[in-house]
């Protein structure tokens, strides 16, 4: 689909303030790694993840959301929001939608309509993909788009399992590698028509291809406060890669493009960094990564590699900027924008 209207009108992003250095789990993991005879150094060897963020214990997603959405919202008027959508993998709770507390913590009109959006890591980006299409036929001018990312209870839950399985060994311990590799941010997107913002950054439009016969690959469950998830992650990467190939192609046919300026992947390690841009014919210094110092956060992982390449510096006006996203499901969602 394609967009002449919608806009990135602002962004904001909070950080956690605590981190967990992939040193640090190994040192957690110490009796395991010595009975299954795993060397030191290897977490972020093979991820090239330094370090992940942590919220306090009992912090809320929508708490998270709120945060980085109140950046945006000391320069835009609430009353002015017609849709908030609550697009994070983390969530308060079941029911109600976890937009709810989001829309009470922001205090927004009782007219701005409200919910959940969840699809992995491509929370965000199918948001901008559904809100952009409500903007470009009128049906609205503005969509707030939040993610509050916590992945302390992940990685809590997964340190416990490996330590207190007694048949965990080296063969046992790969599904739950990845889980050890997830951060913690919180992300908000304001959307708009080009009437309110006409020389901001234009969303042009995006793909989707979903292959969901790899469903299986990556599956997690359990509460805000306990979850477990796992991963087999070469499989993963190489159906991942498959499919992002297959969509690049379409997003490159639709946009009308053979190379962008610049790229923001989705943030997940240094193998999937190489291998994604080997297989796309992506050069690699055109990218920005924040993984090693955020890890994978999730829903808020591209959108926060966006922002802080923005406040580096890292484009300039004209620029043409490719979104690649990829999610369990599996599914590839790309976006063009124009700087």
């Amino acid at each position: 689909m394609k967009f002449q209207h919608v806009r990135l009108h602002s962004t904001g992003f909070v950080e956690p303030p605590l981190y967990l250095t992939s040193t640090e789990i190994e040192t957690q993991l110490a009796a395991l790694y010595a009975r299954a005879k795993l060397p030191e150094g290897r977490l972020e060897l093979q991820t090239g993840i330094r370090r992940r963020g942590l919220w306090p214990r009992g912090t809320r997603p929508s708490t998270i959301a709120s945060e980085a959405a109140e950046k945006i919202l000391q320069n835009f008027p609430r009353e002015k929001i017609d849709i908030l959508i609550h697009a994070s993998v983390c969530r308060d709770f079941l029911e109600p939608a976890t937009a709810a507390q989001v829309h009470r913590n922001l205090r927004l009109s009782p007219e701005t309509m409200i919910s959940d959006l969840s699809n992995a890591c491509l929370g965000v980006l199918s948001a901008i993909l559904m809100t952009g299409q409500m903007i470009e036929s009128g049906a609205i001018q503005t969509a707030l788009i939040v993610s509050g990312e916590n992945g302390g209870p992940l990685l809590e839950e997964t340190i416990k399992h490996l330590l207190n399985d007694p048949l965990m060994d080296r063969k046992r311990i790969k599904p739950f590698m990845a889980s050890l590799t997830i951060g913690s941010a919180g992300v908000a997107v304001l959307l708009t028509h080009e009437s309110l913002a006409p020389h901001s950054p234009k969303i042009i439009g995006g793909t989707t291809l979903t292959d969901s016969e790899s469903v299986d690959l990556c599956q997690g469950d359990g509460s805000s406060q306990s979850l477990m998830m796992e991963t087999d992650s070469e499989a993963l990467l190489k159906a991942g890669v498959k499919l992002s190939r297959q969509n690049w192609e379409k997003t490159k046919s639709l946009l009308g493009w053979t190379m962008p300026d610049k790229i923001i992947p989705h943030q997940v390690g240094t193998a999937h960094r190489l291998a994604f841009l080997e297989t796309l014919g992506l050069p690699l210094d055109r990218d920005f990564e924040t993984f090693k110092e955020f890890g994978n956060t999730g829903s808020a992982a591209l959108p926060l590699t966006l922002m802080k390449a923005e406040v580096a510096g890292f484009f300039k006006k004209g620029d043409k900027v490719a979104l690649l996203g990829i999610g369990s499901g599996l599914t590839s969602t790309m976006l063009g924008m124009e700087w």
